[in-house]
């Protein structure tokens, strides 16, 4: 096992991989890592003692983001007003994760097995956390029972895909679009 981090040296890494994500939501993971520097308000050196590659910075990038929005399930589902309300809030947060992970897999082309592993883990962590807020709105009523996660998770995804890329399409609007589809009519009345 590696030793283990200080904890001014974990609180380093913690804040490069918020400002790398958000550099990565605005330019794509192919943003100069200059610009993560900028960010994080930090010296390159800080940035390649932590992460030593792109690719590293990029996989760690993923992983802290995948966490966070498995972390952000059952919060959400915690705090919000009705479970509809946590399970919409959560996609707006898988979102962004989607958005950063973009251009992620033209990064990792030259790793297949490695990005096999990222995709594994994606599954493994966030798929579990949208089925139990989408259980939750459907046993409170509020959604259709006919939807499975990964359908969900993977219409959402093909919704940003491109993202970015032509100013006349908004991803975000058309996701809301399909959330709100889901929900039952406010008659009260659900088949």
């Amino acid at each position: 096992m590696p030793p283990a981090k200080r904890a001014d040296a974990r609180r380093n890494e913690q804040l490069l991989l918020e400002a790398a994500a958000r550099v990565f939501v605005r330019s794509g993971v192919d943003a100069p890592v200059r610009d993560v520097a900028a960010e994080a308000g930090v010296g390159m050196g800080t940035i390649y003692r932590h992460f030593p590659t792109r690719a590293d910075l990029i996989i760690a990038v993923y992983r802290h983001q995948v966490e966070a929005c498995a972390e952000a399930g059952p919060a959400l589902s915690a705090s919000s007003a009705s479970p509809y309300r946590a399970l919409a809030d959560w996609v707006d947060q898988f979102v962004d994760f989607l958005v950063t992970k973009h251009g992620l897999a033209a990064a990792m082309r030259s790793d297949h097995t490695r990005f096999e592993t990222l995709h594994d883990y994606f599954l493994d962590r966030l798929v579990p956390v949208c089925a139990d807020l989408l259980d939750a709105a459907v046993a409170a009523g509020e959604v259709n029972r006919d939807v499975h996660p990964v359908e969900l998770m993977r219409a959402i995804g093909n919704l940003c895909v491109g993202a970015g890329e032509d100013p006349r399409y908004d991803e975000r609007r058309m996701v809301g679009v399909l959330i709100a589809g889901l929900q039952y009519p406010t008659t009260g009345q659900n088949p």
